[in-house]
């Protein structure tokens, strides 16, 4: 690490934060700030971070007033209230050094005021999103964990002095760089206004966003009209996945993102937002007034209405005169307001269930899913040089599947998981560029009881410069677990025999991911243009993704398209999957001696046959839907009438109408016997994977793609799920089925062929391609 030295120009909340991690780490600190209480307790007992139960850290900074230093200025961290901008660039800017620069780290969007008195050259932008408080002179209260973004402005590519500031934030936290450090601004504005909005009512953040849902909805909502009219590409960042309440996102993924949402909320040291302690405890004016005049400038320009944002605004500006005036009351007025507006522009309210009709089941998200390419861009000779590449790199393909199939990746053993991902990302670094190099950025996303998630971004390379015309990535699926128990290697290792490979895992779905990656390598080698991807890797697929289905959902909002690299079905593409319900039946009974009083009793046993022919009835092969009772236990003694009886499903559906039928079917159910009660639980575990307009042209594409590769492709539908299901049910197209060509998943006959290896990346190569256009 560098011992670079930092001005810190605002010594409260996250300027303190800032200041204090970076001098523990050895460099040198500087601390401006008027308030010369604050100042003097630092001169005297040092910065002070108060991490709760009585735990505190001290760093020794050097801490002034604005009138008792005189630079110069090189690195300068601004973490001032966004309305004492001007007023501290007034005293910035005459002594920047000319190799110096300014990094905003406050709320709003700052960067354009600080480039006017310094130049865009010695501007840097930040997005922070910290949960600390300045308690006392001297001290700051630590708010747990949070994010820092950093990038040069206007979504320039990421340069040295950005990468050598984010090695030395590492001292913080996970900072990291980034070229669209706007996209981040723009979701935390939308973030701030539904933080700005409990401001309104003294109650906790969560349970306010919780019960107000219809103007929390509304207020996000119109912060992102106004960001989608500014082409910006909206990111995700800590528990605020900012694409799921864009317009037009089916409601049950927006109502999920808030139940994360508040239930991350509950986890933080703070319950209340610093808007709310400028007002209740500061009695001060809050900044947030200031920083949404962007967006209401903007908003203006492009015409769009932003009556719940102001409203919030206005509410915040008469609790600045009298702070008492805070009432929940104001939030039920704001719910009023937005079923009002929403009325009057003849939509549904947010959170309505018509709203999400169109948009889970059009293959097309409202913006991410728009604008699919018609036909490949590269031409014939184009595509036969990257099958031929590849050809040439075949025994390498082979090499990194031997290597990746060598480590074991059972979805029930974590630790193997998590040796296993780390492999990979050491594989990644090496095959496309590690995070922080060229654009490359990478989230790794824990889960306590299963595989981690890997996210790597990569930047668009050649072609029509994709990222300056605002596309959203490509995102590309793949999981790491597979269903062998650790130990299988052992008796069953990796082995190639001529074309074909066999060992655990490289049908499902090991193969598949050295093929995209593969295909990357391949477009880069060649000179040919390639889209921004994502890449996300899953360690819980097998075991039906629930620790990871939320994020794959997250990134798919923002996403043009997904590819899935789950294996073929016979050298087919999937097109087409069913939805998958897992229910349990349970009866209750009355028990009794079968001998002795047979009639006491009432059979959990006799309840069950009757209900588990029922269910079976309601299998329609013909339209896709079977339902299998697949497991039942009941009873304890051959003398005993049964007590209880528990039957396990799985119900297959192919079509959302089917899957409607039998969501009723099972709400409805009730006993024969009426001396036996009947419960079903459980739920949909994968939504309906349907052949959709959407799904359709990126097939067609596909096929056009295959042609000069030699290769007929086919399409199918099949009864299994994957993680395309989820993706496809949040309005982005999808294409399933791109890995591996072989056969025998989850069995000792699992093979994947080295000729379909190479023709696959070769095809995924020009689909991706495709998306340069």
């Amino acid at each position: 690490m560098s011992a670079d030295a930092y001005t810190v120009v605002g010594g409260g909340a996250i300027g303190g934060t800032l200041a204090h991690s970076l001098a523990r780490a050895g460099h040198p600190v500087t601390v401006i700030d008027s308030d010369a209480d604050h100042v003097a307790a630092m001169r005297e007992r040092g910065l002070k971070v108060d991490h709760g139960h009585g735990r505190f850290a001290a760093a020794r900074v050097t801490a002034a007033t604005p009138g008792e230093f005189d630079g110069p200025l090189e690195r300068v961290l601004l973490a001032v209230k966004a309305q004492a901008t001007r007023s501290a660039m007034d005293w910035i800017a005459p002594r920047l050094a000319p190799d110096g620069y300014v990094v905003s780290v406050q709320n709003g969007f700052n960067e354009p005021v600080i480039a006017s008195y310094v130049g865009e050259k010695r501007t840097l932008a930040a997005f922070v999103n910290i949960f600390a408080d300045l308690t006392a002179p001297g001290v700051v209260r630590d708010g747990g964990p949070g994010a820092f973004v950093i990038g040069e402005p206007g979504g320039a590519p990421v340069s040295e002095r950005v990468r050598r500031l984010v090695d030395d934030l590492q001292a913080w936290g996970p900072a990291r760089a980034s070229d669209n450090v706007e996209g981040y601004l723009w979701a935390k504005a939308g973030f701030g206004a539904m933080l700005a909005a409990t401001a309104l009512a003294d109650a906790s953040m969560a349970d306010l966003i919780d019960r107000h849902r219809e103007a929390m909805y509304a207020v996000v909502g119109e912060v992102f009209d106004v960001a989608e009219a500014a082409g910006m590409r909206l990111e995700p960042f800590d528990a605020f996945e900012a694409r799921a309440f864009q317009r037009g996102r089916p409601a049950h993924v927006r109502d999920s993102a808030t139940d994360r949402l508040t239930a991350w909320l509950r986890t933080q040291p703070k319950d209340r937002s610093g808007i709310w302690r400028d007002l209740a405890v500061r009695r001060r004016p809050v900044e947030v007034t200031t920083h949404y005049t962007t967006v209401f400038e903007e908003a203006e320009r492009a015409g769009i209405e932003t009556p719940v944002l102001r409203a919030v605004i206005g509410g915040l500006r008469e609790l600045e005169a009298d702070p008492a005036g805070m009432s929940e009351e104001r939030l039920d007025e704001l719910d009023r307001l937005a079923a009002r507006h929403a009325e009057r522009a003849g939509e549904e309210a947010p959170g309505t269930p018509g709203e999400a009709a169109g948009a889970a089941h059009s293959g097309c998200a409202s913006s991410a899913g728009s604008g699919l390419p018609s036909r490949p861009v590269l031409g014939g000779v184009q595509a036969q040089a990257v099958q031929a590449w590849l050809e040439e790199h075949r025994e390498a393909m082979v090499d990194d599947l031997a290597a990746y199939t060598a480590q074991g990746s059972s979805s029930d053993d974590p630790a193997e998981l998590e040796r296993c991902l780390e492999w990979l990302r050491e594989w990644l670094d090496d095959a496309l560029g590690a995070p922080g190099v060229r654009g490359v950025g990478e989230e790794l996303l824990q889960r306590d009881t299963r595989g981690d998630v890997l996210v790597r971004r990569y930047p668009a390379t050649g072609g029509t410069d994709e990222e300056q015309s605002g596309n959203a990535p490509v995102l590309l699926l793949a999981h790491y677990d597979t269903v062998w128990s650790t130990g299988t290697l052992e008796g069953w290792p990796f082995r190639r025999d001529g074309d074909v490979c066999t060992g655990p895992g490289v049908f499902d779905m090991k193969a598949g991911l050295v093929q995209a990656v593969w295909a990357l390598k391949a477009l880069d080698a060649l000179g040919l243009p390639r889209p921004a991807c994502t890449l996300v890797l899953n360690g819980d697929e097998e075991t039906g993704s629930l620790a990871s289905s939320e994020a794959i959902v997250s990134e798919a909002l923002g996403s043009r398209a997904a590819f899935v690299f789950e294996a073929s079905a016979d050298g087919a593409v999937k097109t087409s999957r069913k939805g998958v319900g897992l229910f349990r039946l349970t009866v209750e009974g009355v028990e009794a001696h079968a001998g002795l009083d047979p009639t006491a009793g009432a059979s959990a046993i006799e309840e069950a046959a009757h209900q588990v022919l029922d269910l079976g009835a309601l299998s329609r092969p013909s339209a896709g839907t079977t339902v299998n009772v697949g497991v039942l236990h009941a009873g304890t003694r051959s003398n005993v009438t049964a007590g209880r009886a528990v039957a396990d499903i799985d119900v297959r559906v192919a079509s959302e109408p089917e899957r409607q039928r039998i969501d009723e079917a099972l709400a409805g159910i009730s006993p024969v016997n009426p001396r036996t009660e009947v419960k079903v639980t459980g739920e949909w575990n994968r939504p309906v994977f349907e052949r959709t307009p959407g799904v359709a042209r990126l097939y067609s594409l596909a096929r056009d793609c295959a042609a000069p590769l030699d290769l007929d492709l086919r399409e199918c539908a099949v009864g299994g799920a994957s993680d395309g299901n989820f993706v496809l049910a949040a309005g982005v197209p999808v294409l399933d089925g791109l890995g591996a060509v072989g056969a025998g998943a989850h069995a000792r006959d699992e093979h994947a062929t080295v000729s379909g290896m190479t023709q696959r990346a070769a095809l995924a190569a020009s689909l991706l391609a495709a998306f340069t256009e």
